[in-house]
C-alpha cells in the first residue's frame, strides 16, 4: 500500500461540515498528485455510489467509494474531522472518513489490499491510534501497515499512554452484540466434554455494489461475531477481485447461512437446503450478533429456505427483516412486474406489428398452424399477431408467479402461476393476477412456519408445499376472492373506455406525474403496469392510457439533452456528455437516461421533470392518441394514433422541463457567484447538502 496513501494524501484536520465537501477537499489532494484526472467526473461517481446506499458505519467512520473512469491508479485519502461529518450511519457523525478511489480497471493485488484496509477498520486499537495520531507522515505509515498501531503519538501523551486510552467509540459488532444480547440463546461454545459436532456452523456471504470496503468489513464483523457467539462462522467475501468458493463439504456441513449483500449472491444455489437469513450488507457490519442469533432460531424451527438457481433474482432484494410492510409489499410487487415485462415487450410489439402490417382485421385471421401463405403479408401479419398474443397470455400467471416468487422463493412460483391462470380462466386480468400472487406467497410463507419433522424437510418444497398451497389457491380464487376481482376488473375497463375531456387530461397529468417522479423507480414502475395491465384486454381507453404513460416517460431524458445542448456552460463536462446520451436514450422511452442529472441535483431537476411529464401526458390525452405497444418510443410511431400531434405533446414537455432546468440552475449560478467560480460550473461533483438523492431514484 506504499503508493496508495502518502502523507499529502492526509488531512488531520479536515474542516469540511458536510459529506460532499469532504469527498471534495480529499478529492482535490488526489487530483493535484495526478491519481484523479477529473475532478467533477470523479466526485459524480462517488455521489451516485453514496446514492446507491450511506457509507456511514457505527464506530464514527465513513468510507466514500467508488470504481471511476476518472481515477489513474488506486488512491486512499484520510481526513480526520473534529465535528464529525452524516455519512448515514445510525450511531451519528464519522470522525475517520476515508475516500477510496480504484481505477474502473484496477488489478486485483491493489483492490486485496484496500480490502484489507476495510477489515482492520474493524480493529478497535486501529481506529483508537488514528484517533490519536499526531502528524500526517505517521497517519499514512500507520494506513499503510509500516507502523504498529501502539505506536502512533499523541499530541499530548508518549505513545505508550494512547495505545493504552480506550477507543471513545465502541465498535459495531460489540454495540450490536449489545443489542441481541437479550434475545440471543446462549452461546453454542463447545466444553472440553462436549463432541464437534455439537458445535452450530454458519456459513455466509458478504457483498456490495463496488466490493471494495463494506464486503470485507462485513466479513470481519461476522467473523468476530461468531468467535463470540461460540458457533463455527466462515465468510465467503464475493468482491471486485472475485472470490474464493467455500469448500463444498463446509457448505454441507452447515447448519445455517448469512447473507450480506446488495448485489445478487453469484452461485446461490450452492446453499440450498439451509435455515437462512437474508439481509442487506450493512446489517452485517452493524449487527451480526442479532443475524447470528436469528439463523439459530431458524435452525431450530426448521424453517429452511430454497434457493433460486439465477443469480439476480428479486429475492436477492427483499430486503431486511426490519423493513415495514410496505416496502415489503412494494418489493413483491416489482418482483413481478420486473419478470412481466419482458413478456409485454416482446408480445405487445409483436401484436403491434401485427397490426401495422395486416390492419386491424388481423385478429379475424385463422390460425397459421391451419393457413398459411408464404407470398401474403397478411400471413405473415396473423403469424406476428398470433406469436404476439400468445406471448400476451403470459401476463397475467408471470405476473402473479413472481409476486409469489418474491415472496417465497422457488415454492411460490406453482401456486402463484396457478392463481395467474386462474385469473385469466375467470376474466379477473390484471388485478386478479395481483391478488392470486399475493395469496400464494402468504399461503406459501405460512406453510414455511410450520416445524415438521426432519425427515420430512427434503420433500417439503417439491412435494408438500406445492400441493397444499395450490389447493388453496385455487379454492380461494375461484370461489372466494376471484368474482369479486372479475367485477371490479370489468368497472375499472369501463371507466377507462369511457374516458374522456377532463377526465382523461385529469389522468394524464397523475400518470405523468408518476413517470417523472422517480424516473424509473417504483412509483414510475406502477404507472407503467398500469397502462401495460389495460393492454391485456386493449380498448380505446387503454390504448390512450399507454400513449400518454410512453410519452411522459420519454420527456426526462429528452429533455436534459436539450438542456445541455441549449446551456452546456450551467453543466459540467461529465453531464454533458451523459446529454449526449440522453437524446437516444429519451427517444428509446429509457427513462432512467436522466438519473445522473436527477442524482446530481434533484430539487431542480425532479421538479422539473415531473411539470413536463404532466404537460406532456394531459396533452396526449387530449388530443387521444392511442398506442397498442407497450415499448419503443419514436420507433413505434407508426403504430400510434394521431402521430403527429402525440410528437407535439413530446416536445412541449421536454421544452418545459428544459426551460425550468435551465431556468433554476442560471439562478443558482447567479445567485453564488463565489461557488460558481470554485466549480467552474453547477454539477454533479459539487452536491451540496441540499441535493439529498430519494430513496427511489
Amino acid at each position: 500500500m506504499s503508493d496508495m496513501i502518502t502523507a499529502d494524501l492526509v488531512d488531520l484536520d479536515l474542516a469540511a461540515e458536510t459529506k460532499e465537501a469532504a469527498a471534495r477537499s480529499l478529492a482535490e489532494r488526489m487530483v493535484t498528485l495526478g491519481r484523479v484526472t477529473d475532478l467533477d467526473g470523479f466526485l459524480a461517481d462517488v455521489a451516485a455510489r453514496e446514492a446507491q446506499m450511506p457509507t456511514g458505519l457505527d464506530g464514527g467512520i465513513g468510507i466514500p467509494h467508488c470504481r471511476s473512469a476518472h481515477v489513474a491508479e488506486p488512491t486512499l485519502a484520510f481526513g480526520r474531522s473534529a465535528r464529525g461529518i452524516d455519512f448515514g450511519a445510525p450511531d451519528g457523525p464519522a470522525d475517520l472518513i476515508f475516500l477510496i478511489a480504484a481505477p474502473a480497471g484496477a488489478d486485483d493485488a491493489h483492490l486485496t489490499i484496500l480490502s484489507a484496509l476495510a477489515r482492520r477498520l474493524m480493529n478497535e486499537d486501529f481506529t483508537t491510534a488514528l484517533r490519536s495520531a499526531a502528524d500526517a507522515s505517521a497517519t499514512a505509515a500507520l494506513i499503510r501497515g509500516e507502523e504498529p498501531t501502539a505506536a502512533a503519538p499523541t499530541a499530548t501523551a508518549p505513545a505508550a499512554d494512547s495505545a493504552a486510552e480506550p477507543s471513545k467509540t465502541p465498535k459495531p459488532q460489540e454495540k450490536a452484540a449489545e443489542k441481541a444480547a437479550d434475545k440471543a440463546p446462549e452461546p453454542a461454545a463447545p466444553t472440553a466434554d462436549a463432541p464437534a459436532d455439537q458445535v452450530f456452523r454458519i456459513v455466509a456471504v458478504t457483498s456490495c455494489p463496488t466490493g471494495i470496503a463494506h464486503t470485507y468489513m462485513a466479513a470481519e464483523a461476522l467473523e468476530q461475531a461468531g468467535q463470540q457467539a461460540g458457533v463455527e462462522l466462515v465468510v465467503e467475501p464475493q468482491g471486485s477481485s472475485g472470490f474464493n468458493r467455500l469448500d463444498p463439504a463446509v457448505i454441507a456441513a452447515a447448519d445455517g447461512v448469512i447473507f450480506a449483500h446488495d448485489v445478487p449472491v453469484r452461485e446461490k444455489e450452492r446453499f440450498a437446503g439451509k435455515a437462512t437469513v437474508d439481509v442487506g450488507v450493512k446489517a452485517g457490519i452493524n449487527r451480526p450478533a442479532e443475524l447470528i442469533a436469528e439463523v439459530r432460531g431458524k435452525a431450530e424451527r426448521g424453517e429452511i429456505t430454497g434457493v433460486a438457481g439465477a443469480s439476480g433474482s428479486p429475492v436477492d432484494d427483499a430486503g431486511e427483516s426490519g423493513e415495514g410492510y410496505g416496502t415489503k409489499l412494494r418489493k413483491w410487487l416489482m418482483s413481478g412486474v420486473s419478470y412481466m415485462v419482458p413478456f409485454v415487450a416482446a408480445g405487445g410489439l409483436l401484436i403491434a406489428l401485427g397490426f401495422a402490417i395486416g390492419g386491424y382485421t388481423v385478429n379475424k385471421a385463422p390460425s397459421v398452424a391451419e393457413h398459411f401463405v408464404w407470398t401474403e403479408s397478411m400471413s405473415w401479419a396473423a403469424l406476428l399477431f398470433q406469436i404476439g398474443g400468445l406471448a400476451f397470455s403470459f401476463l397475467v400467471p408471470v405476473l402473479a408467479g413472481y409476486i409469489a416468487y418474491g415472496m417465497a422463493d422457488r415454492p411460490g412460483l406453482v401456486p402463484g402461476f396457478v392463481g395467474g391462470s386462474i385469473a385469466l380462466t375467470i376474466n379477473a386480468g390484471f388485478l386478479g393476477g395481483l391478488a392470486a400472487g399475493l395469496i400464494a406467497g402468504g399461503v406459501v410463507m405460512a406453510i414455511q412456519r410450520v416445524k415438521v419433522p426432519a425427515p420430512l424437510r427434503g420433500i417439503m418444497p417439491v412435494v408438500v408445499i406445492p400441493l397444499i398451497s395450490s389447493a388453496i389457491v385455487g379454492f380461494l380464487m375461484f370461489l372466494v376472492v376471484g368474482k369479486p376481482i372479475a367485477s371490479l376488473q370489468e368497472a375499472l375497463s369501463d371507466w377507462l373506455s369511457g374516458l374522456s375531456g377532463a377526465n382523461a387530461v385529469i389522468l394524464g397529468v397523475i400518470l405523468g406525474l408518476m413517470m417523472c417522479f422517480d424516473l424509473g423507480g417504483p412509483l414510475n414502475k406502477v404507472a407503467y403496469a398500469f397502462a401495460v395491465g389495460g393492454l391485456a384486454n386493449p380498448n380505446e381507453g387503454s390504448l390512450k392510457v399507454m400513449a400518454a404513460v410512453m410519452a411522459a416517460g420519454m420527456v426526462p431524458p429528452l429533455a436534459m439533452a436539450l438542456a445541455t445542448t441549449v446551456r452546456g456552460k450551467l453543466f459540467t463536462r461529465t453531464e454533458r456528455e451523459n446529454g449526449k446520451a440522453a437524446w437516444v436514450l429519451g427517444a428509446s422511452f429509457i427513462t432512467e437516461g436522466a438519473i445522473p442529472f436527477a442524482a446530481a441535483d434533484p430539487l431542480r431537476v425532479i421538479p422539473s421533470a415531473m411539470a413536463g411529464g404532466a404537460v406532456t401526458g394531459a396533452l396526449s390525452m387530449l388530443f387521444e392518441c392511442t398506442l397498442r405497444a407497450p415499448h419503443g418510443g419514436i420507433f413505434v410511431i407508426p403504430l400510434i394514433g394521431n402521430p403527429f400531434l402525440y410528437l407535439i405533446a413530446i416536445a412541449a414537455g421536454t421544452a418545459v422541463t428544459a426551460g425550468l432546468v435551465i431556468l433554476l440552475k442560471g439562478a443558482r449560478k447567479t445567485g453564488r457567484p463565489d461557488q460558481a467560480a470554485e466549480t467552474g460550473a453547477v454539477g454533479a461533483g459539487a452536491v451540496g447538502a441540499e441535493a439529498k438523492v430519494p430513496a427511489s431514484v
